[in-house]
C-alpha cells in the first residue's frame, strides 16, 4: 500500500515521502496514529502543498543557517568518551553525540539528521563531520574525541 508519511519513521522513510508498506502496518498502526495518509489523488495534491510550505519555511531560515555556518567556521568540538588503554573508545561517536556537543558547547540546536559523519569513530583522535544545514548551506566542523 502506498502511503504519505507525516513524520520521520525509522526504517520506513522521511517526512512527506511516499513509501510502500504492508497493508496491515499502514491500516493498523501508521494511519490510526496520525503518522501517515493513504497516497490517493487528493492526498498527493495535499502533499505538494505541504512540500511548498516546508520549502518556504526553510527558505525563510536560510539567513539563520548561513549565520550558524559562519559561527562554526574554524571551530572545533571536544567530545569526551571513555576509552581503553589502547585508545579504543567504548562504543562509537555518532551524529547524536555531535548534536549534543553542538548544543552544549555552541548553543546550536541542530537535528541529528542534518549531521553526517563519513567515517566510523571508534578511537580517540581528530575527525570531521559535515553539517547539511540547508540545500545551499553546508559546512564542516572538526571534532576531537578525548578521553573522559
Amino acid at each position: 500500500m502506498d502511503i504519505i508519511l507525516l513524520e520521520n519513521i525509522n526504517k520506513v522513510g522521511d517526512k512527506h515521502e511516499v513509501v510502500n508498506v504492508k497493508d496491515g502496518y499502514a491500516r493498523n498502526f501508521l494511519i490510526p496514529n496520525g503518522k501517515a495518509l493513504i497516497a490517493n489523488t487528493s492526498n498527493r495534491k495535499r502533499l505538494t502543498h505541504l512540500l511548498e510550505l516546508d520549502e518556504a519555511r526553510e527558505g525563510a531560515r536560510l539567513t539563520e543557517y548561513q549565520a550558524m555556518a559562519e559561527k562554526l567556521k574554524g571551530q572545533s568540538l571536544s567530545i569526551p568518551m571513555k576509552a581503553g588503554a589502547n585508545g579504543k573508545i567504548f562504543g562509537s561517536v555518532t551524529n547524536v553525540q555531535i548534536a549534543q556537543a553542538l548544543r552544549e558547547q555552541f548553543e546550536i540546536d541542530l537535528e541529528r539528521r542534518k549531521i553526517e559523519v563519513t567515517e566510523e569513530v571508534k578511537t580517540l583522535g581528530k575527525y570531521t563531520a559535515t553539517l547539511n544545514l540547508h540545500k545551499e548551506v553546508t559546512t564542516e566542523i572538526a571534532f576531537e574525541v578525548v578521553e573522559d
